[in-house]
């Protein structure tokens, strides 16, 4: 089987044009291109693609954010397909005061085409707080920045329609970005891919959801997605082929294409199904004050550890363990109470989802084998 990185080496010496056309495979490569270490080299205004990749070569494989990203950006600087792009305006603004991740990067396709692409979470403990505070407020710091990164840029290439795009929290952003920005900069998007990422609130959908915009959009998640699930989809939805499990799905590069397309699969998996029931029951059965306070409690215990990231925390497990049930134990009873129901609500309704297709499953079993039992008598009655 293969993954982007095997698709660049297949298809990177071919360059794109009417013949070869940008495909979705050349998009996922590019969402992904935002998740690449920007901060770790001077990015000047005429940078390309092979230059980038260059100044990256001596990073160790180690110290990129997620394996294959190495390979990546080493394969798109040696690509015809992709090397001579050029890339601009990069932008990252992380703060955890207000609990804001965000980067925004530019590759300009053609003279007549850009890709804007939006990074998704990444391993500071702020950052994931951010994909959980979308579940009590319609918009967070990200999505602005990402609305109003959008809408600069394609204000400053007036003569070039734009792609937009993220994985993960940054296809959030893309999304939100697109549905958002003013009805003229809409009419110059091509088209906006959302790489596994959360949905949104009923409240965003129905204030920014035009048929115009929405045609356009379109997510694509694996057959076991969970992050995907989170919260509301108007757009279409396309299923793809990982060859990970569970939440590992995630990973991009476990995404499995042929030539140059992705491998598509019919519907998700029962235990994809079975967790976006529960998050829909979790989300319709709690209140807005009630996530909050669930989810600022839970982070309050976290932020306790003075950890900038989850993998701080790991690092002195023992000591940053009891930093938070200490942190725990200061905690009021009242938020306590929120804390265990809603875990109570979360768990009560995934076994009632599991328990309730378990009976249909017993059920149909029953009535296949009455109705096998009824064919036999007839057959011996005869």
């Amino acid at each position: 089987m293969s993954n982007i990185n095997d698709y660049l080496l297949w298809r990177g010496d071919i360059p794109i044009s009417s013949k070869f056309k940008f495909n979705e495979v050349d998009s996922m490569i590019l969402a992904r291109f935002s998740y690449l270490l920007f901060d770790r080299i001077d990015m000047r205004k005429n940078e390309t693609i092979e230059s980038i990749s260059q100044k990256m070569k001596d990073i160790p494989n180690e110290e990129f954010r997620y394996n294959g990203d190495k390979e990546l950006i080493t394969y798109l600087g040696q690509s015809n397909r992709f090397k001579d792009m050029e890339v601009t305006d990069y932008v990252s603004n992380n703060d955890k005061k207000s609990e804001k991740q965000f980067c925004g990067i530019t590759i300009h396709i053609s003279d007549k085409e850009m890709y804007i692409s939006y990074i998704g979470t990444d391993s500071t403990i702020y950052g994931w707080k951010e994909d959980f505070n979308m579940s009590f407020m319609d918009n967070v710091p990200c999505q602005i920045a990402g609305k109003e990164y959008a809408e600069k840029v394609i204000k400053k290439y007036p003569d070039k329609s734009v792609r937009i795009s993220g994985h993960s929290k940054g296809g959030n952003v893309a999304i939100y970005s697109a549905i958002t920005i003013p009805a003229e900069l809409q009419n110059r998007v091509i088209k906006v891919y959302n790489y596994d990422g959360p949905g949104f609130s009923k409240n965003i959908i129905d204030k920014y959801g035009n048929e115009k915009i929405v045609n356009k959009i379109e997510t694509y998640i694996p057959q076991d997605s969970v992050i995907g699930r989170i919260l509301n989809h108007k757009e279409k939805i396309t299923i793809s082929l990982s060859n990970e499990k569970g939440i590992f799905q995630h990973d991009i590069y476990s995404w499995q294409v042929i030539k140059d397309n992705l491998i598509k699969l019919n519907h998700n998996t029962e235990i994809s199904e079975n967790i976006d029931k529960t998050l829909t029951d979790w989300l319709e059965n709690t209140t807005a004050e009630q996530r909050k306070i669930f989810v600022d409690t839970v982070f309050e215990i976290f932020y306790s550890t003075d950890a900038n990231t989850f993998g701080d925390i790991s690092k002195n497990l023992s000591t940053n363990i009891s930093k938070m049930l200490k942190k725990y134990g200061e905690i009021s009873t009242e938020d306590k109470k929120v804390i265990t129901n809603m875990i109570k609500i979360i768990v009560t309704s995934y076994i009632n989802i599991i328990t309730k297709k378990e009976i249909t499953k017993l059920n149909n079993m029953k009535e296949e084998y009455i109705n096998k039992s009824k064919d036999k008598l007839r057959k011996f009655k005869k």
